[in-house]
């Protein structure tokens, strides 16, 4: 059966509005949504762990006597990790040592302190400090994400955050048996937080969850940071609890870009358009190429192929419902849409990758030749995962170790430093109205009239 994906061409008159309705995605959180979150999290803040076991039994199905009791412990972490078969160990060991990897060179290159002198003698630098205790979200309702554990945790670690402290959804298995209460802990996911640094583990998810870590109860400690991925009550809740604490993005739904000279096998582009359809109905997966006859062979491959995915469901809805195969007039044009886009994940499937590699400015990773699937951005190539989407990457960035870091200004005027800087201060203060900065600028010049 054909998959009734979007045929679009740049050079059609009406090309512009078509494209538009493509890329059309209302981020506005449902009102019912934003109304049932901020009940939760006034609920959280108001009444800590009662309220926390109140929310984790009626939207997970756990019963439990205290929170306490849904904290997973370092034995249970170390014990999973055992319990996973050798091949997903070394997996797993593997992808994380290449994330940390690739986060310490972050930090050498951006994360660390520095000052100088100048011919006076006044020192000028910044300080860059670690934060204290940051909060993870790991999604864990409908699928488990080993990998967003790492991509969270490795980076903090990596920065010297004091303590992670990790939260993920168990819900209740509905098979009767006797463990159903306590819920679903993954041991992939369990395992992920042993190998990567994670200091405490609660299995509590939801709103509930963010509220505990923004706030703090008698069990859940309050952090100073939240990051990662959820769904649009996770997102709720993260919105209304920044500025007490810091987050790290608003994420959309996962998105890929796909830049093709037809150079690339159709079959691996058409996986690859599957690889980010197959999240949910609204991920969104695009192809734009010069080459008509290659985009016909990439649809011929998807209807060959998707009736083999065991999610092809979900892929036809995200294909169907927000998917596109558009034909440029050039690549020098593809790549000008694609910034126009500002992919999440943008796959450069090209015989010459960095020909085409500068003129790319917007995109949250940009992957680099026809071997480079975006799937192993997602799992172990190293760089963060977690990517700014629905355009963002205009103007925000991967997460990183810099976003578990903050930098004070360092400022030591010597006393001959004074005596200039003094006089700017002095004269600009006076113009804004504010006599005491002016004067306490004076109070320290050698020669005051």
């Amino acid at each position: 059966m054909t998959v009734r994906i979007r045929h679009l061409d740049t050079s059609a008159a009406g090309f512009a509005a078509d494209f538009e309705r493509v890329l059309h995605w209302s981020a506005e959180t449902d009102d019912a949504i934003e109304t049932r979150v901020a009940a939760i999290v006034a609920d959280v803040r108001t009444r800590g762990d009662a309220a926390v076991l109140e929310y984790t039994q009626r939207f997970d199905g756990v019963e439990a006597a205290s929170v306490a009791a849904l904290e997973i412990g370092h034995d249970e972490l170390q014990a999973a990790l055992l319990a996973i078969t050798p091949a997903q160990r070394s997996a797993l060991q593997s992808a994380a040592e290449r994330v940390r990897s690739y986060h310490q060179r972050q930090l050498e290159a951006c994360g660390r302190s520095w000052t100088y002198r100048d011919a006076d003698g006044t020192l000028l630098g910044q300080k860059v400090t670690p934060l204290d205790r940051v909060g993870i979200y790991v999604p864990g309702g409908k699928a488990a994400y080993p990998s967003s554990v790492l991509m969270n945790a490795v980076p903090a670690q990596v920065a010297g955050v004091g303590e992670i402290v990790m939260v993920v959804p168990t819900p209740a298995r509905r098979d009767g048996s006797p463990d159903a209460a306590r819920g679903e802990r993954n041991p992939l996911v369990l395992a992920a937080a042993a190998v990567s640094g994670v200091s405490r583990v609660f299995a509590i998810g939801g709103a509930q969850a963010v509220a505990a870590l923004a706030y703090g109860t008698a069990t859940v400690p309050a952090v100073d940071k939240i990051t990662g991925p959820g769904n649009a009550y996770v997102a709720s809740a993260k919105r209304r609890v920044f500025g007490k604490v810091g987050i790290d993005m608003i994420a959309g739904p996962s998105e890929i870009l796909v830049l093709a000279d037809g150079s690339t096998p159709p079959d691996w582009v058409a996986m690859d358009l599957f690889s980010q359809a197959e999240h949910d109905e609204l991920a969104q997966s695009i192809l734009l190429s010069p080459d008509a006859g290659y985009i016909a062979r990439v649809q011929i491959e998807i209807d060959r192929l998707i009736e083999a995915m065991p999610r092809r469901d979900v892929i036809r809805a995200s294909l169907e419902g927000r998917g596109a195969l558009i034909l440029t007039r050039s690549m020098e044009e593809a790549c000008e849409i694609s910034n126009r886009i500002a992919p999440e994940h943008l796959e450069v499937s090209s015989s010459e990758p960095h020909r085409w590699e500068p003129l790319l400015r917007h995109a949250g990773a940009i992957f680099l030749g026809a071997y480079t699937s975006e799937s192993l951005g997602d799992y172990c190539a190293g760089p963060n995962h977690v990517l700014p989407t629905s355009g963002t990457a205009r103007f925000s960035s991967p997460l990183g170790v810099y976003d578990f870091q903050k930098r004070s200004s360092l400022i030591e005027v010597s006393e001959a430093g004074a005596q200039s800087l003094g006089v700017i201060a002095a004269e600009l203060a006076y113009g804004e109205g504010l006599q005491a900065h002016a004067q306490a600028a004076e109070m320290r010049l050698k020669n005051r009239s």
